[in-house]
């Protein structure tokens, strides 16, 4: 299986709902308004994983001025900085049938590489606890529990400052 990474197009949208949906429990996940609103945003920073012509992941965040991702910027595409100093990640999402086969961390790899390319100072994002330990294996250094409260689910501040 071929793995292309690509920036999404806006059309495509609705099936990164769709993907959203099965990736995320309903409190956590986006939905189609949402996702077209940040791809009007921040359409740059929304990059698809597509396996044999099928969209099967896809990965996404806003810029912010400060090495933290507010609970707010989930449901506010207008608090993106596209002059921030770092690069969020709101979701890393691969479809069941296609993980553990690395198509994960390649959509992590071309955000970060994309936030290298634009001059970001680091990533941040919120996990879970059970991918503390993922993350970290890019780089992540885990800074605690984060403030969110996202879908009333705790998560852990993580950091990759270059």
């Amino acid at each position: 299986m071929e793995v292309m990474i690509r920036n999404a197009k806006r059309e495509e949208a609705v099936i990164l709902a769709q993907i959203e949906k099965e990736c995320f429990p309903p409190a956590e996940a986006a939905g189609e308004k949402d996702i077209q609103e940040r791809m009007d945003a921040f359409g740059d920073c929304f990059f698809v994983a597509e396996a044999d012509g099928k969209i099967v992941g896809f990965i996404n965040g806003a810029v912010a001025k400060e090495p933290h991702l507010p609970d707010e910027m989930y449901h506010d595409a207008g608090l993106h900085d596209p002059n921030g100093a770092y690069q969020t990640v709101f979701g890393l999402d691969v479809l069941p049938d296609f993980r553990r086969q690395g198509i994960a961390g390649k959509l992590l790899n071309r955000m970060i590489a994309h936030a290298k390319e634009c001059g970001r100072k680091g990533v941040v994002l919120t996990c879970k606890d059970h991918l503390v330990h993922y993350y970290a294996g890019f780089g992540f250094e885990d800074y605690g529990v984060a403030d969110s409260v996202h879908g009333g689910a705790r998560w852990n501040d993580m950091r990759l400052i270059f």
